[in-house]
């Protein structure tokens, strides 16, 4: 299965919106969005977002080109860990022309959804969206405790905390 790129994505959406005549609102949330912030050499070969609107014709579209797609209504439900209050907010635009309109996660909130799930491959990626945009510890930290205050009881918090508090510890040293 060949790789994916952002821009080969945004070629695709704004044929599937030519096409369709559907608007498509997405916040990348995964690879994509870490080659959105300037690391072009991550590949991955399917697309992590967060749709508002029709997911199953897109997500037909797109396998029809061969990508699969993990999209989402909510991807804060994609962990027992809540993503950060006002995530959707916070996001920065990517692209936005008639019908289209692309976003990716803020720094700080990339960090978080990575530190969700927590693989090393995650916390690299994590760790080069720190050094990219000098994200402090402190914000790493804070924007945690604002995911864990909106996240409902389990012991999964105790894990995210560790892995949180872990990774702000190495930052420091470089994995790459």
């Amino acid at each position: 299965m060949p790789t994916i790129s952002t821009d080969r994505l945004l070629e695709l959406l704004a044929r599937y919106v030519a096409e369709s005549g559907t608007a498509v609102d997405l916040l990348l949330v995964g690879a994509l969005a870490l080659q959105a912030y300037g690391y072009t050499d991550r590949a991955t070969l399917d697309v992590d977002g967060e749709v508002t609107g029709p997911l199953d014709p897109l997500v037909q579209f797109l396998a029809a080109h061969q990508i699969p797609a993990d999209l989402t209504h909510n991807f804060s439900g994609w962990s027992i860990v809540a993503m950060p209050p006002d995530y959707r907010a916070r996001a920065s635009l990517l692209v936005e022309q008639p019908g289209l309109r692309v976003r990716v996660l803020s720094p700080v909130d990339f960090i978080i959804a990575k530190l969700r799930r927590g693989t090393d491959l995650d916390c690299d990626d994590a760790a080069f969206v720190v050094r990219r945009f000098g994200v402090a510890p402190a914000a790493i930290q804070a924007a945690a405790e604002a995911a864990l205050a909106a996240s409902p009881q389990d012991t999964a918090l105790f894990l995210f905390r560790k892995t949180v508090d872990l990774f702000c510890r190495t930052l420091g040293i470089d994995h790459r």
